[in-house]
């Protein structure tokens, strides 16, 4: 499969990608907030109430989240655009007694690319966590998707926030305001928003990651395709393509702006995690930068 942008990101990750799951790692401030953790967490409750038998993974990372599936009884396949993902899942799968041959080199957008998988189905639980950010196209992407579930199989996709952005007072609540919330408004009016936002925001944050934090001649998720979503319009989009039972799980809990986080760290850590305890709590749709989508097909 030829390289990308995104294969490229990913793959100067793939080393160090396992460490977002460990939980003697939690506290430690020196490490990014560990969102994938609470995902990880929601997701295995999820598949042990739904009594989900053969899952198959769009976007395999290093293979933690296979693993631990794995050891709640379910069979599990999967494939990642990143080469180097996929060599790294690999040698978890087989540190772990699991079968290599059942993660490949894919891409949702071309199933041709992941065709091979299929003799391990039928699958009756789906998940893509991180991959809705990088794709063209949502649409089909969540098409191509439906086509590896049997009819009432469970979907469970990963979307970026973009409603965080109303929380965050920076420049992402300026580009919300401006390109969505004002859409076909008029440009005067919105020039009197904009100037009177601009000195009340965070406006030089968040910080632009153009390069890769463990490899500067690799680029940054900035520098890289990675949309934030609307969740109105993804649970409309769902409904469109005729899933069921729709409902959003929120993870990535903000107790005050993220900016703040760096004056009370241990405090900000702690009331996240309080936080992160409902992921069906309605504040997440602000407080959250991420969300899952769990939905049936029908």
């Amino acid at each position: 499969m030829s390289n990308n942008p995104i294969s490229e990101h990913y793959d100067k990750s793939a080393d160090t990608y396992h460490l977002q799951y460990q939980e003697e790692l939690l506290y430690d401030l020196n490490r990014d907030y560990p969102a994938n953790y609470f995902r990880l967490k929601q997701l295995k409750e999820s598949f042990a109430d739904k009594k989900i038998k053969n899952i198959v993974e769009v976007g395999v990372g290093e293979g933690t989240p296979l693993v631990e599936i794995a050891k709640l009884g379910i069979q599990v396949s999967g494939f990642d655009i990143s080469k180097e993902m996929v060599r790294v899942s690999r040698d978890t799968l087989a540190k772990n007694g699991m079968d290599q041959s059942r993660v490949i080199e894919g891409d949702i957008e071309k199933p041709n690319t992941y065709s091979e998988l299929l003799k391990f189905g039928p699958f009756d639980g789906l998940l893509a966590m991180g991959v809705m950010p990088h794709v063209m196209n949502d649409k089909q992407s969540l098409i191509n998707m439906m086509d590896l579930l049997t009819p009432g199989g469970t979907i469970f996709v990963e979307f970026r926030n973009k409603l965080f952005s109303l929380f965050t007072f920076n420049r992402n609540t300026m580009d919300f305001i401006m390109d969505d919330l004002l859409l076909n408004v008029s440009s005067t009016l919105k020039d009197l928003v904009r100037n009177n936002l601009q000195n009340r925001l965070e406006m030089s944050l968040p910080k632009i990651r153009a390069v890769h934090e463990d490899d500067p001649t690799a680029p940054g998720y900035d520098a890289i395709l990675s949309k934030f979503h609307n969740p109105f319009e993804i649970l409309n989009l769902f409904s469109d393509l005729g899933f069921q039972d729709s409902h959003l799980l929120w993870y990535h809990f903000h107790p005050a702006m993220p900016f703040l986080e760096e004056h009370q760290k241990m405090l900000f850590r702690e009331e996240a995690f309080k936080l992160e305890e409902n992921p069906s709590d309605w504040r997440g749709m602000f407080l959250c930068s991420a969300f899952v989508v769990e939905a049936i097909k029908g």
